[in-house]
């Protein structure tokens, strides 16, 4: 006789709780992985933080900073969303991307939440090419306003 199929009741990757057949109150779990999938998908942060502010907005994220208090402690680099009253804190994983308000660009999680520095602009040398220069500055631009370089 086999082994039943094992069933996990967490997702692995952004632990979303799974439905399970004739599970009861199937709603409080099918409600907690729908907050979980809003808070992550498209996000936009406002900022990080090391305690969650006083009166959040529905909807208000953060992440949140290494020395964080409060409902927010030992969940360094974590994503903490205002949703239906409480924080809805979820743990960052490799490669996760989040668009940073305060910074205006895109930080990137490896180990720690990143973003892409600007590159100065080229100057010195013994041969000054204008042109390139100028494109050189033109793609800058273009990647600052994509979100890819801070705009400060």
């Amino acid at each position: 006789m086999s082994d039943a199929t094992q069933i996990d009741s967490r997702s692995v990757r952004h632990d979303l709780p799974l439905l399970h057949p004739a599970q009861a109150q199937k709603e409080y779990l099918l409600n907690e992985a729908l907050a979980r999938l809003e808070a992550l998908t498209q996000t936009t942060v406002l900022g990080m933080r090391a305690a969650p502010p006083a009166a959040p907005s529905l909807g208000d994220a953060y992440l949140v900073a290494a020395d964080a208090s409060g409902p927010w402690e030992g969940r360094q680099d974590a994503i903490a969303t205002w949703q239906g009253g409480h924080w809805l804190v979820q743990d960052a994983v490799e490669g996760m991307r989040v668009y940073r308000k305060d910074v205006a660009a895109f930080a990137v999680y490896s180990s720690a939440w990143a973003v892409a520095s600007t590159p100065a602009d080229p100057a010195g040398g013994a041969t000054i090419d204008d042109e390139a220069r100028a494109t050189i500055g033109a793609l800058i631009a273009a990647l600052r306003v994509a979100g890819i370089f801070s705009e400060t």
